[in-house]
């Protein structure tokens, strides 16, 4: 984010890939739900919430914080 407060094109690129990524280990968390294999599921529920907190931790960072409604 720049100076003034505006999200520059840096910013924004790297939140994509913060999101694209999560949606990457929630894909794949899924596929471990839909076939019942429990192993999996724990490994990649532990991804997704790595990658959530990566996010969560960007937006923190700069200064961006979620408010749960």
């Amino acid at each position: 984010m720049s100076p003034n407060g505006v999200l520059d094109e840096g910013f924004i690129r790297r939140y994509r890939e913060l999101l694209d990524a999560e949606d990457g280990a929630f894909d794949e968390l899924e596929h471990a739900v839909e076939d019942g294999d429990r192993q999996h599921y724990e490994l990649d529920l532990a991804a997704w919430r790595e990658t959530v907190a990566k996010r969560i931790a960007f937006l923190e960072r700069h200064d961006l914080v979620l408010t749960p409604v």
